[in-house]
């Protein structure tokens, strides 16, 4: 909820283009916060944009 508020006030504020700068600052702190926490294995998303198929 507090992502969509913030991201709410930058469209207001900025307009669109800023919204999306934001957004993707968010998603990006997200993932290296959950990489940094355990939670996330880097070497299977690496693996996903080289184009390997998971073992999953």
């Amino acid at each position: 909820m507090a992502v969509a508020a913030v991201l709410a006030i930058i469209w207001i504020a900025f307009g669109f283009g800023a919204a999306v700068l934001v957004a993707i600052a968010i998603a990006i702190g997200a993932l290296i916060g959950r990489a940094i926490e355990g939670r996330l294995d880097l070497s299977e998303i690496i693996g996903a944009l080289r184009g390997r198929r998971s073992s999953s």
